[in-house]
């Protein structure tokens, strides 16, 4: 029996050997299998991997700044927040935490976490679910720089190859380095440095530990985890990173215990726009794409502009307001929005229907919810508060029927509005609420420093959110009597000056695009006047003298001057109606134009990048302007470019002092309400009233006010330059002149003053009662009898005759008494 036993245990013993001889060798068949597949996938897939050297070099995406001239962020551009934070900046429990939620033996492993791998490799196998990744960090760098996020296992493979190659070709602070401001947390924000500010408004170096923890938390499942939108689970996951790091010795027990009963406190940051200026940077957007391309969103470019962020504002404020002005000027529209307060009947319901709308330029949103009795109505804004709207902030309010015509004045709110409507309100000069809506007008307005061309200031449009077209870049209007300096310095080049007498009478060219195949231009006023000194012809806008001159000197030398002041000649019909300004031009161009003017007859070009900074601060773009001076330098003594002369000096002056009569006598006398000397320009009126200008500058600042429609359509009777734009330019004028004292151009070698016959602009005696004072080049006064005008000798200093010399040169140009009677513009 005892034998049988022993038989049976010694067989069973030998089959048992057997079976586990062959299961070891299935096992060392398998372990050699899996080497050798392995090594042959890595052969395979290494060469068709992407190269890990890169990382060496890596550029973060950041997205592009763009700052006013005083450092004011204006916008950001680019999908990934990111703030850079280098590994030896970073804070150490900073460190510990992501390492304690991700990957705690980072620095043991040589890229690949094999226990890690074969946890998750089991937990498949019993669940037939990826449950755990068993990413390592350096796992998760390749993967984010590398490779796609979709869950396959042939992407884990390249996930650990490319981890293997990483950790051989960079050191371990570097690869941590890159996995900290590569890592998404969500809310658009890459990297802890922009985590920092999205979820609590901190740099990283000031986030308490709780905070840490959080953030730490987050790259599992940003999403999920997220403290905005799943608090709970974010508090939970907070939690959990806390106890990783107590079990990994980063904190204590007594510590661990305080965070716990810490609340959550993140809430979303985003770096305010801290000056709004639309379209200036849509302008730079659209400038470092061409330059950049799709690198200008990613590279973490620093554009500063040359806004100035106070006059900026002023700009875009004095716009609205001169848009509303306009706009009430012509009636009211009324409301399309109206809510049954039958059906709404709480405060809440209100709130409701009003969150559909918001701020649109200088107007918000209000519900009429009853009458009062002093003829004004009960509003409602939102949130619990009313306002009672007063018969004033109403009266204006006539019903618009066409652009020269409105109905009666009203009586009361009740003729205006009614309970349940939906309108729009906006605070007037005085602070006060009044009727409003979004004007139907467009306008631009922009201010150039002339010296350099740097633009200081410009507003495109009433509000780019509805209306994101650049009125004061892309805009190609006629300019209309503003374009009549340019022509009045090529005629004063050409020997003609301020006295120069031109015949205002009836005209008639032969043109077959006009009715009865002739065109007969005419004076706003339908007279004519008879001859005329140019100074009083520009002053008054006459066009019939501005026809004759043209014809007088040509196309040619008109074009060729216009140009020396910036135009393009696509922008310049050679035909006699440019004496009129029937070309085109933007704002900035006119602006443009006028700077030479207002620095003493230098062509600019306008600009408005004045740096470019990579985000680590190195300067790969700076502005060098050509600069308007005869002998330039800047604060250290260096040369600089000097900008091309437009026109000579005299001609310059004298063309000043003309353009200041247009404040004192002619066409812009509303400006005189500024109580300057200095003040100077030319409005501008086009054909049926369809633009309105005002070309206006003080020696170093030019500013130019367009106002006009879209479409084209007339702004109405009477809308003139004066009437309409001018009002613009002084709502801005007015304020930012208060901190710039007036000046004014010395005068020039070559120029002297002498009296002359107001009426022929001949020189006359001392003792003549009517005699004014005029500027002419040296020699070349009018003597008793009109002169062939003759070119003006820039480069000649000569001698001033003793009579010549009897009253001091002036400062600005003679005044004359303005003549009774409406304001002359051009109807072109």
């Amino acid at each position: 029996m005892t034998r049988k036993t022993s038989a049976k245990t010694g067989s069973v013993a030998a089959k048992l050997a057997k079976v586990l001889g062959w299961a070891l060798l299935a096992l060392l068949g398998s372990l050699a299998a899996l080497v050798v597949g392995g090594y042959l996938t890595y052969r395979y897939l290494e060469p068709r991997l992407p190269d890990v050297d890169t990382l060496a070099d890596t550029h973060y995406q950041i997205p592009m700044s763009i700052y006013s001239r005083d450092g004011l962020l204006i916008a950001q551009y680019g999908e990934k927040k990111r703030i850079p934070i280098a590994f030896a900046d970073t804070p150490k429990r900073v460190i510990q935490a992501f390492l304690a939620a991700e990957d705690s033996r980072f620095f043991d492993h040589p890229g690949v976490d094999y226990q890690g791998l074969l946890r998750a490799i089991v937990s498949f196998l019993r669940t037939g679910e990826k449950r755990q990744g068993g990413s390592t960090i350096t796992m998760q760098v390749a993967r984010n720089y590398f490779l796609s996020s979709e869950k396959t296992f042939l992407r884990k493979i390249k996930e650990i190859v490319l981890a293997v190659k990483i950790e051989s070709k960079l050191p371990k602070e570097r690869i941590l380095e890159l996995y900290l401001n590569g890592i998404y947390f969500g809310h658009r924000a890459y990297g802890i440095g922009a985590a920092a500010e999205v979820y609590y408004g901190k740099t990283v170096d000031e986030l308490n530990l709780a905070e840490i923890a959080m953030i730490a938390g987050l790259p599992k499942a940003p999403s999920t985890f997220n403290p905005i939108t799943n608090p709970e689970r974010a508090l939970s996951r907070r939690n959990y990173v806390l106890n990783r790091m107590r079990k990994h010795g980063f904190i204590d027990d007594q510590e661990y215990a305080k965070l716990l009963d810490q609340p959550e406190t993140a809430s979303l940051h985003v770096r305010p726009i801290e000056l709004s200026a639309p379209f200036i940077a849509e302008m730079v957007r659209n400038e470092m794409y061409r330059q950049f391309g799709e690198e200008a969103y990613t590279n973490g470019y620093r554009v500063y502009t040359t806004i100035d962020s106070r006059w900026h504002l002023l700009a875009e404020k004095a716009l609205r307001r001169g848009l509303h002005e306009y706009d009430e000027r012509h009636g009211y529209r009324g409301t399309k929005e109206h809510i049954d307060l039958k059906k709404f009947t709480t405060e809440a319901q209100w709130d409701e229907q009003l969150s559909r709308y918001g701020w649109i330029g200088e107007t918000r949103a209000g519900l009429v919810v009853a009458f009062g009795k002093d003829g004004g109505a009960d509003v409602y804004l939102g949130q619990g508060r009313h306002i009672e709207l007063d018969w004033n902030g109403i009266r204006w309010a006539r019903r618009y029927i066409n652009e020269n015509s409105q109905g009666p004045t009203p009586r009361s709110a009740r003729d205006v509005l009614k309970v349940g409507d939906i309108i729009r309100l906006r605070k007037g000069p005085e602070g006060h609420w009044q009727l409003s809506q979004v004007p139907e007008v467009e306008g631009a307005l922009v201010a150039l420093d002339p010296k350099d061309g740097a633009v200081l200031a410009l507003a495109g449009g009433y509000d780019f959110t509805i209306n994101s077209f650049n009125r004061a870049t892309q805009a190609q209007r006629q300019p209309g009597s503003g374009f009549k300096p340019i022509l009045y310095a090529a005629a004063l080049s050409e020997g003609y000056t301020p006295a120069s007498v031109v015949n205002d009478a009836p005209i008639v060219y032969a043109d077959p695009t006009q009715s009865g195949g002739v065109w007969r231009p005419k004076n706003y006023s339908g007279r004519f006047y008879g001859p005329t000194r140019l100074r009083v012809a520009l002053a008054k806008s006459r066009n019939l003298v501005s026809i004759r001159l043209l014809k007088n000197i040509g196309l040619k030398k008109a074009i060729d001057t216009a140009i020396e002041f910036g135009f393009q000649p696509e922008e310049l019909p050679h035909s006699m109606p440019l004496a009129l300004g029937s070309g085109s031009a933007s704002p900035l161009r006119m602006a443009q134009a006028y700077a030479v003017f207002a620095n003493g007859g230098f062509r600019i070009e306008p600009y408005f990048i004045e740096r470019i900074e990579t985000n680590s601060g190195k300067i790969v773009y700076q502005a060098t302007p050509q600069v308007a001076c005869e002998e330039c330098t800047d604060s250290s003594d260096m040369p600089k470019s000097r900008a091309p002369r437009a026109i000579s000096p005299q001609v310059h002056y004298m063309m000043h002092s003309m353009l200041q009569d247009v404040v004192r006598i002619g066409t812009a006398t509303r400006a005189q309400e500024l109580h300057r000397s200095d003040l100077a320009g030319k409005t501008g009126t086009t054909n049926d009233y369809r633009d309105a200008w005002f070309n206006g500058y003080v020696p170093g600042l030019v500013t130019v006010a367009w106002l006009g429609f879209d479409s084209a359509k007339s702004l109405g009777q009477g809308e003139t330059g004066g009437e309409a734009a001018l009002p613009l330019w002084l709502h801005f004028m007015r304020e930012v002149l208060k901190d710039i004292p007036e000046r004014h151009f010395p005068l020039p070698n070559g120029l002297t003053t002498a009296r002359v016959d107001p009426a022929s602009g001949l020189r006359v005696s001392a003792g003549n009662p009517n005699a004014i004072f005029e500027v002419f080049p040296s020699g070349h006064t009018p003597h008793g009898a009109a002169r062939k005008p003759r070119p003006v000798a820039v480069s000649d200093p000569a001698a001033d005759s003793e009579d010549e010399q009897e009253s001091p040169a002036p400062e600005a140009a003679p005044v004359e008494p303005a003549s009774p009677g409406k304001t002359i513009e051009t109807l072109f």
